[in-house]
């Protein structure tokens, strides 16, 4: 195997990224990354502007990346293309560098490297980010964790429902607080199966995760918190108003999405609360 890897890196009109990805696929990439306008990004990570896709392809090889790079640009040749060379090592670790561990409330979450410096006065949460959204230090995860950690301190046993959980570790951190019944749903199996290995690695195997439809969970809970995205949550907000008996905590919006997701909520009868922000994210905290 060579000591280099490729990226190639295109910036491109959001509607054309799809059939980029396939492309890249057939150009022979080991993997691609996409980045959508909406999505939470990784600290530190180039965001697209509005309107515009960001995606990196890795290769294994010039050649092979070389050519990639041709097609795109004979078949988008509007898209702007980088093509980086860098070590091996630095692709396999430099991921790494990008995840802290942090320390909200009574939490504190981080990946299994930095497990040994955690405060032994903090419950703490180890999360293996692998293919699935929410290792901890993204402010959405952030915001959602001083939310649950609030509600728990003054809800012991409280019934908690975690909308879109990716890694679990919005669930896990309810259980560790206390939570009674704790449920999770997912729509992308690989994050179910993530997240029940994370329940497991925990010490909180009992938790309640699985792909089922919003529609399909049984009963009522007491918090719900839908850690997604801006357009999903408008979309979903019946379904995930009709699982909530007092709180509901949303998250993945960006400033400028919150009067469009708080509307669509008020419509069904909830009260807007104070909320929380960090950068351009908002945490919308609702009363049912």
């Amino acid at each position: 195997m060579s000591q280099t890897y490729l990226s190639l890196t295109v910036d491109i009109a959001e509607e054309a990224s799809e059939i980029l990805q396939d492309l890249l696929h057939e150009s022979g990439a080991l993997g691609l990354e996409v980045r959508d306008p909406d999505m939470p990004i990784m600290p530190g990570v180039r965001a697209p502007p509005p309107g515009e896709a960001i995606v990196v392809a890795y290769f294994e090889d010039r050649e092979s990346a070389e050519a990639a790079r041709d097609a795109v640009a004979e078949s988008h040749p509007s898209a702007r293309i980088t093509l980086d060379e860098q070590p091996q090592q630095d692709w396999s670790n430099e991921w790494k560098s990008l995840i802290k561990s942090v320390q909200v409330g009574r939490l504190w979450v981080g990946p299994p490297w930095e497990a040994e410096n955690a405060p032994k006065d903090k419950l703490r949460i180890v999360i293996e980010p692998k293919m699935a959204f929410g290792t901890g230090d993204h402010p959405t995860t952030a915001l959602c964790l001083a939310a649950v950690d609030d509600f728990m301190a003054t809800h012991p046993g409280a019934s908690v429902l975690d909308v879109g959980t990716g890694t679990g570790v919005l669930a896990i951190a309810a259980k560790k607080l206390g939570a009674g019944t704790v449920v999770g749903t997912d729509n992308d199996p690989v994050c179910v199966e993530l997240a029940r290995e994370n329940c497991t690695d925990n010490a909180t195997p009992d938790l309640d995760i699985s792909e089922r439809e919003l529609t399909q969970v049984p009963g009522t809970f007491d918090l719900v918190l839908a850690n997604i995205l801006a357009n999903t949550l408008i979309e979903l907000a019946p379904l995930i108003v009709a699982k909530a008996k007092d709180r509901l905590v949303l998250a993945g919006v960006l400033a400028h999405q919150r009067v469009d997701v708080e509307a669509a909520f008020r419509q069904l009868g909830c009260k807007v609360l104070a909320g929380a922000q960090q950068g351009e994210w908002v945490r919308i905290d609702l009363q049912r």
